[in-house]
């Protein structure tokens, strides 16, 4: 299989990884909201938006200050347990509660369940761990997140953060400093995808950190590697490149990609009342099909870009995808374009 091959094939495994997480955000809605798990009293609230904006502003200050004075490990830390917290809300919806313990009912199977993610996360943070915790992370945090914040306050976050990424990446630059740093904590900020069966993310990361390499195109300090990526809530995708034969060992998408759009996915999907459609197990109308639509359109946009070597800022295509499809099947089913703005 040649470099085309091999890289074609990872970005539509990077689709497939995509749609797990919207397909699961959607399955999840219903559910999450039945269990109480929206985050505010007034998701329509515009406000909801800036305070959430203003906790990615403080969030990256924060990991960058302490890349700075040597604390990753409490970054690492703090994601893994992130990670549990979202596993344990998904699994207490997709485990039955055969085994329950406390006063409370506590689903014991899905708190080992949990359990299990992190413990993963935290021994053997292989691509495939990364990228099933990632999508699993994925799904509930934009269902969480999509049931909280109403049409309004969602497409004001997804146009803000748009904007927020192509300066962070284009402009001052400081989400590729971040990148640096977080693309050795091994956790599911980012979604690896492998374009070669040897490709070995621990091993990639551990060369990182000991400042070697094998030639291989896996170790960041070696002369035919190319690795920069930025791995926030809003990050950029990238590619480990090997230029010396053109070989591309593993392409990286930040998790946030994949979330923030997929919040107007969910948010589309449950506060809009037209356009219903009838999908087993999801909750799916018309606008929230058009935003899912808009959001791959995006990333096929935004990964034929990546695939010729460079980082890009992923959100202004992908949250663009989103709304514009939003809105096409907001009017396809029916609603103003003051009813599909939320106002």
């Amino acid at each position: 299989m040649n470099d085309r091959m091999r890289v074609g094939a990872a970005v539509g495994v990077t689709v497939l990884l995509f749609l797990g997480v919207q397909l699961g955000a959607l399955a999840l809605t219903e559910p999450f909201y039945e269990s109480g798990h929206q985050a505010v009293e007034n998701p329509d609230d515009p406000t909801n938006s800036i305070a959430y904006i203003a906790v990615i502003l403080v969030a990256t200050a924060l990991m960058l200050a302490a890349f700075k004075y040597d604390l990753q490990g409490l970054i690492r830390a703090l994601i893994i347990g992130v990670s549990v917290m979202i596993a344990w809300y998904v699994f207490a919806e997709l485990v039955p509660p055969v085994v329950t313990a406390g006063a409370a009912g506590v689903n014991v199977l899905a708190v080992l369940a949990a359990v299990g993610v992190g413990a993963a996360l935290l021994f053997y943070p292989e691509w495939y761990v990364i990228d099933i915790a990632g999508v699993l992370m994925g799904a509930g945090a934009a269902a969480l997140f999509g049931i909280s914040f109403g049409l309004l306050p969602a497409l004001l976050l997804l146009s803000v953060l748009a904007i927020y990424d192509a300066i962070s990446v284009y402009g001052t630059e400081h989400m590729l400093d971040l990148a640096e740093g977080v693309m050795d904590l091994k956790i599911p900020v980012v979604l690896v995808i492998p374009t070669t069966l040897s490709y070995s993310y621990l091993a990639s990361a551990d060369e990182r950190e000991d400042g070697t390499g094998d030639g291989d195109g896996q170790g960041e300090d070696t002369p035919d590697t190319d690795t920069s990526a930025e791995t926030t809530p809003e990050t950029t995708p990238e590619d480990a490149s090997d230029a010396r034969e053109g070989q591309r060992d593993a392409l990286f998408i930040g998790l946030g990609d994949a979330v923030i759009p997929t919040i107007l996915v969910v948010s589309a999907a449950y506060f809009v009342d037209k356009g219903a459609l009838d999908v087993p197990g999801l909750t799916l109308n018309l606008p929230a099909l058009g935003a899912l639509l808009g959001t791959m359109a995006g990333l096929i946009a935004l990964m034929a870009m990546v695939v010729r070597g460079r980082a890009h800022a992923g959100l202004p295509l992908l949250n663009g995808g989103a709304i514009g499809g939003y809105l096409i099947g907001a009017l396809a089913s029916g609603l103003s374009i003051a009813a599909a703005l939320g106002l």
